[in-house]
């Protein structure tokens, strides 16, 4: 495929704007780059695609998200609203996840990844948890994710909070889903160990995930997003939050923790010299009332900190915003969080944490041997765009609305806006009908702890 006519943003490091340029993909990389004259000049014979003027750049890749909370959208929570995050997971989140079948495992993924590509997210690490549908759970969304065509990184979330039963079910589909990918890998899949967070496993739980898999794997876990964290491993081992898992020898440059609203100077020194990732959701830390982590100081640390959506919407153009601005609230100083502080995370640390789990080429980048992972901007800047200036063209300019088509590993998933490789209108229906059931379930789950 040769893509001409093509703005080209590279997000090389310095990051490079090529206009009216082209790009060769061969085999689902990027195989050269140059001028559309040149290019259509050196390859006649090849019938091109035309981005007409588009801006053409990597697609974007979410370090943190849950698919499993799809059905939350529009949801009533019975009784008084949650006062602060516990009300929370256990009025919204344990009952939700309790409630989940087969059947609402897959839709919940599929309107995700239909939100991802037509949003222009093209990787997507997940966090899943449905108790009551473990065993195969991971399969279930490994397919969808295959039939999407997306790049995507899967775990199950392990945790004591609905006993030891299902705790050591949870370990286990862990270790059957990441050895059927040692046995059978796919370029697309990858799997990492999932855990919820302290403050819902015992230390026997955390000494058996630790064991059942070998010393070089990672963990995704959540870490003090809230104070109860915090408190909560203080109580069972003397120890704060990272301290704890440090011990049991969960961190690591394979271990990604997401939130860390609530590390003290400690913490942040463990995780950097753990060489540990920590994905920050600021619309979540929000929406929750958590409170905002201290990632200007984590990144001035060398801590490698990610931009994830924590089950939001897929458009990662809105976290950039939101957390260019967050900051600046937070602090009452419009100083805090500049555009290249954003951009490291979202763009730069994002790649990277998502090559360590596809480390056969480039990704998030266009430079001949990278996966062709792209998306194309239907973006008129009225002044100038440069390789210094574009994070603010972002974060003030560009819109979910602006993403026409999406790529991965050279293939289009969507194409002038016409979805290729899910039915939105049929997943929308399933998931149409599904919703009232797992609502229903919700209820009944609820009722159990109001």
């Amino acid at each position: 495929m040769l893509i001409t006519n093509a703005n080209v943003i590279t997000w090389e490091s310095p990051n490079r704007v090529f206009p009216n340029h082209a790009i060769l993909i061969e085999g689902g990389r990027i195989k050269e780059i140059g001028t559309t004259k040149a290019l259509t000049a050196k390859y006649p014979k090849l019938k091109p695609t035309d981005a007409k003027g588009q801006y053409v750049m990597p697609g974007g890749i979410c370090a943190h998200t849950h698919f499993y909370g799809a059905f939350a959208r529009g949801m009533a929570i019975p009784g008084p609203a949650p006062k602060d995050f516990p009300e929370i997971l256990k009025k919204l989140w344990w009952p939700l996840d309790r409630s989940l079948d087969a059947d609402g495992v897959r839709a919940s993924a599929l309107v995700c990844l239909v939100d991802a590509i037509k949003h222009g997210t093209t990787t997507l690490i997940d966090h899943h948890a449905s108790p009551n549908f473990i065993d195969g759970s991971l399969d279930v969304i490994a397919d969808a994710l295959d039939k999407s065509g997306l790049r995507g990184v899967l775990c199950y979330e392990v945790t004591d909070r609905d006993g030891v039963e299902k705790a050591n079910a949870g370990i286990q589909e862990n270790v059957r889903f990441l050895k059927r990918l040692a046995s059978d890998p796919h370029p697309r899949l990858a799997g990492t160990f999932g855990l919820h967070a302290s403050l819902t496993l015992s230390g026997s739980t955390l000494q058996a995930c630790r064991a059942a898999v070998s010393e070089g794997t990672g963990f995704h876990v959540h870490t003090a997003e809230h104070e109860s964290d915090e408190y909560d491993s203080l109580q069972k081992s003397n120890m704060r939050v990272i301290d704890r898992l440090q011990k049991h020898n969960i961190l690591g440059p394979n271990t990604i923790t997401a939130h860390g609203v609530h590390f003290d100077a400690r913490e942040m020194e463990i995780l950097k010299d753990t060489g540990t990732w920590l994905s920050h959701q600021p619309r979540s830390n929000m929406n929750n009332g958590v409170g905002v982590a201290h990632i200007e100081s984590m990144l001035r640390m060398g801590i490698k900190v990610c931009l994830g959506n924590d089950g939001f919407t897929n458009s990662m153009w809105d976290e950039w915003k939101t957390a260019y601005l967050l900051h600046k609230v937070e602090h009452r100083d419009p100083r805090r969080m500049g555009g290249y502080d954003v951009q490291q995370m979202a763009i730069y640390n994002n790649a990277a944490l998502a090559s360590i789990f596809f480390p056969s080429a480039p990704i998030g980048q266009i430079v001949p041997g990278a996966v062709a992972d792209l998306i194309f901007v239907d973006y008129h800047p009225f002044t100038p765009l440069t390789d210094g200036n574009l994070p603010w063209h972002i974060i003030f300019g560009f819109q979910q609305s602006m993403v026409t088509s999406t790529m991965v590993a050279g293939k289009f998933l969507m194409k002038d806006r016409e979805l290729l490789t899910l039915d939105e209108e049929e997943i929308t229906a399933r998931a149409m009908e599904t919703a009232p059931r797992i609502w229903k379930k919700y209820e009944e789950e609820v009722a159990k702890v109001l």
